[in-house]
């Protein structure tokens, strides 16, 4: 080595080696083989707590001058603390508009780019985005996983319940806290927040208590509590609450704002998150918005070794206006404190027709606005508001942001007559196919599986234990306006175990419950299309299996129904299957053991010539 290399600072004598290689590599017409940058190449070393963002920031830097780098985090535990550099305005789908997000690992219109984490745990503090992937493609996350040092909810385990007062011991070190005016209240690095919600999860079998869910394990009016700390980290909540939680069992405590997710991924194709435990972050998991093709594998959304059932603070996996595939294979999810998978696209509201090709839409829910909705080329959909029947489509020539709540889109050519403010826009162009197979869906505040595309759906070996229905495909214009009728949709070789149904949610009519939010159905146009579900185990306590509402073709065959006594019946569907306004219904070839109480098919809407059922089947209308 010459003495003028050896005096270079090692980092930038790692840049010309790797440069020289890509240099060699190009002139031979090959792809370059990867580089590896190390984050400690830039001063910044494991468990030292120091905060890592600097480091990384050059470190990228550094990998952008290479066609193949490798970001590497040598196995070790990094920490990571907002700075005011790295700052940007992001519309989140589905996220409070907190902005700037504040932002860790900033991957940035790169087209190749692979972090291995190398076993590393990264650490975030106060409210930050751990990773944020933003016009890039090729991008590979592996080999690490997210946790907070004060998570952002917090678990109390139930000491005592008395009449009149409810114990709760916190680790105070996770979660430190407050009391003030009576209240109690969590405090961080950089922010307070009142505790606002409660689930009850049982201590030993660590799912969601059956009965609870969104009714509440604390019953009505449980905020008018006066808490009093008898030791630290033993609080008293002084009331007669409605209902007391079992001693032992575990309640997690919500507090605080979905504003920032833990992995970001906008305007980026064919990124792949492998081998990482997210233990925690301030908003939804993963959000992949605008996105084509996505994979996720070995992805875990579940507790820290430090804590018994808190994991995310919302959806675990959450696909908003993406396209291609998403792909998600030996998944887990656990804890969450919402839905551990949604896909869907967002309407919009038509308040204006300026000009016979050109509309003016509205973002209507205040956690969906400011995103580029429309692209030049894009397919878009016309939407019916009652009926929720498309009327026609067109195709986007212009699209431009009025504000953050409003756009106007110009067409290629005149919108339909018919098209008035007060319908609906979806766009079809940004709905992905999605395949979810060998996951496991463990006990979560909600649902298992939120779909709402029209791109071809395989939901296949997954087992559910969710704590409502286990798959969900909704679809509306009118409340969360996340738009998507399916098309082809297979549910097949699943597991339903009995914990599935155990608590009540939003829309969930049956361990499967097919929910479109449609004012005034119409029977000659149904919402969804071909939904066939095949070759599944169902261990259902309950009577509801099947809700399904404004299906043309959907079949329920060659299942398995094995009556499990684990809870008390209590759901106010007593039919096994339930079609509303549905067209070409076919059940044949399922089979019944023990005494499965769901034995009737019920019909609203949906004329009996539409429906077969297949010989020896034990079903009754």
């Amino acid at each position: 080595m010459s003495r003028r290399l050896r005096n270079f600072p090692a980092a930038a004598y790692l840049l010309f080696l790797a440069a020289a290689a890509a240099s060699a590599a190009a002139y031979a017409g090959r792809t370059p083989q990867a580089v590896e940058i190390k984050v400690t190449d830039f001063g910044l070393r494991p468990d030292s707590r120091a905060n890592a963002v600097p480091a990384v920031i050059k470190a990228l830097q550094a990998c952008r001058r290479l066609e193949n780098p490798v970001l590497v985090f040598p196995e070790g535990r990094y920490d990571f603390w907002p700075v005011p550099d790295l700052q940007k305005e992001y519309f989140e789908s589905n996220t409070t508009d907190n902005n700037p997000k504040r932002l860790a690992v900033f991957i940035d219109a790169f087209s190749r780019l692979t972090v291995d984490g190398d076993g590393s745990a990264l650490v975030f503090h106060d409210r930050i985005q751990p990773f944020t992937v933003d016009r890039s493609s090729d991008v590979v996350i592996r080999d690490l996983s997210i946790d907070w040092d004060i998570p952002l909810g917090a678990e109390a385990v139930v000491e005592a319940a008395d009449e009149e007062y409810l114990d709760l011991r916190l680790d105070v070190r996770q979660f430190p806290y407050l009391i003030e005016n009576g209240k109690l209240i969590f405090a961080g690095e950089g922010w307070k927040s009142a505790w606002w919600g409660t689930m009850e999860f049982d201590g030993r079998t660590l799912r969601v208590v059956p009965g609870t869910g969104d009714a509440g394990c604390l019953g009505r009016d449980w905020r008018a509590y006066r808490a009093e700390e008898l030791e630290q980290g033993l609080i008293r909540l002084h009331r007669r609450f409605d209902r007391r939680p079992q001693p032992g069992n575990i309640l997690i405590l919500r507090h605080g704002e979905r504003d920032h997710a833990g992995l970001f991924l906008s305007d980026s194709r064919n990124v792949t998150v492998e081998n990482v435990d997210l233990h925690h972050c301030a908003g939804l998991g993963l959000l992949a918005q605008f996105c084509e093709n996505v994979t996720l594998r070995d992805y875990n959304v579940v507790p820290s070794p430090a804590r018994r059932v808190l994991s995310g603070h919302d959806d675990g996996a959450h696909f908003s206006n993406c396209r291609g595939l998403v792909r998600i294979e030996k998944c887990r999810f656990h804890g969450l404190m919402d839905d551990p998978i949604n896909v869907h696209g967002t309407s919009a509201r038509i308040v204006a027709r300026p000009a016979p090709d050109r509309l003016i839409a509205r973002f209507m829910h205040d956690q969906s606005t400011g995103m580029r909705w429309g692209r030049a080329g894009d397919r878009v959909g016309f939407i019916e508001n009652d009926s929720m029947r498309t009327l026609g489509e067109g195709v986007c020539a212009d699209w431009k942001a009025r504000d953050r709540d409003t756009f106007e889109i110009r067409f290629q050519a005149p919108v339909p007559a018919g098209i008035e403010p007060g319908d609906a826009l979806e766009n079809l162009t940004w709905a992905p196919a999605v395949e979810i197979r060998d996951c496991r869906f463990d006990s979560n505040r909600a649902r298992g599986v939120l779909i709402s595309t029209p791109g071809r759906v395989v939901i296949e070996y997954n087992r559910f234990e969710s704590s409502g229905s286990a798959i969900l495909i909704a679809g509306d214009a009118n409340q969360w306006y996340e738009s998507g009728a399916v098309r082809d949709v297979v549910i097949r070789h699943n597991d339903f175990a009995p914990p599935c149904l155990t608590s009540m949610y939003q829309f969930c009519e049956g361990i499967i419950s097919v929910f479109p939010e449609i004012p005034k159905p119409d029977p000659a146009y149904p919402f969804h299309r071909s939904i066939r579900i095949e070759d599944n185990t169902f261990y259902p306590f309950d009577y509801p299996v099947l809700y399904a509402k404004s299906v043309a073709g959907l079949t329920f065959s060659r299942n398995r129904l094995v009556r499990s006594r684990a809870f008390q019946p209590f759901h106010a569907r007593h039919a096994g299957l339930t079609f509303e306004f549905c067209q070409g219904v076919r059940v044949e070839d399922n089979v019944m053991e023990g005494d499965v109480l769901g034995r009737t098919i019920a019909l609203a809407g949906t004329p009996g010539s539409e429906l077969t059922v297949g010989p020896n089947q034990a079903w009754t209308r």
